[in-house]
């Protein structure tokens, strides 16, 4: 499937579950409660607020998540919400994002440790330019550093659904190996038209916001989900080439596995 065909489904998927769409917008409205506290300056509604963002945590990433899995499927369903199955989906997922995140971290405490002394004398010193300079170039670094493993992330994700093993996702080899067989030219496009994509939302959703006491929950209840539902199914499609194609040995290896078990 090529990345347009990809996007103009994606774009679709979730105009197709028009029946399914408000389960979705009742779990991105729990994260709202807490804004609504801070403006209403109630401390009742914030404390619902953080038991509802806990709530939300656990079930909305594993509730993404089967959108992956529904796309490398090909299939237009929306995913029914099950309590267990997800929950237990949101924490692998949990756990996947902190080891992806663990090389950003190190590179940004080691980086703001070697160069952060430096550049505050550099800042006692009136040496403006010089500062600017070394503080920029480690802001770049960790930038550079962030966006490689969140893409990483991405497909670590999407291999996580595809093999239903966590062990699996956090092989970086073969994460990158999967990258290879879809092809940097497709992703770097993918990426490109969903920034694109994020980017014009983002621009018209801030005169939604705009509008007195209803816009942010208008933006977060049904914006924001509707773009994680076209974002996680497009990541599933994009990978669809490798589910439908693969002769991954790892999975043959699970399946054979399974097999043994069973008898």
């Amino acid at each position: 499937m090529d990345v347009g065909k990809i996007v103009s489904n994606s774009l679709k998927y979730p105009f197709r579950n028009i029946k399914k769409l408000p389960i979705l917008f009742m779990l991105f409205v729990l994260v709202a409660l807490i804004p609504i506290g801070m403006v209403l300056d109630n401390r009742y509604i914030l404390i619902c607020g953080f038991i509802a963002f806990f709530i939300f945590i656990l079930f909305v990433p594993g509730y993404l998540f089967s959108m992956v899995r529904i796309g490398i499927h090909e299939s237009s369903v929306f995913p029914s919400l099950t309590f267990g199955n997800t929950i237990y989906d949101s924490i692998r997922l949990w756990i996947l994002r902190m080891a992806y995140m663990i090389v950003p971290a190190l590179v940004f405490f080691i980086s703001l440790s070697t160069v952060g002394m430096s550049s505050l004398n550099m800042l006692y010193e009136f040496k403006i330019p010089s500062f600017i300079l070394a503080f920029g170039l480690v802001l770049l670094l960790v930038l550079v550093v962030y966006i490689i493993f969140e893409v990483l992330l991405f497909f670590a994700k999407a291999r996580l659904a595809y093999l239903d093993s966590l062990t699996e996702a956090l092989k970086i080899n073969r994460v990158l190996s999967d990258i290879r067989n879809i092809g940097i030219f497709n992703i770097i496009k993918w990426l490109i038209i969903m920034a694109i994509l994020m980017i014009v939302v983002s621009v018209v959703s801030s005169w939604i916001i705009a509008i007195p006491y209803v816009g942010l929950l208008i933006y977060i209840g049904v914006v924001l989900p509707i773009l994680e539902s076209i974002g996680n199914y497009s990541l599933g499609l994009l990978y669809s080439n490798i589910a439908r194609n693969s002769n991954d040995l790892s999975r043959i290896e699970r399946e054979l596995n399974e097999l043994n078990k069973l008898n």
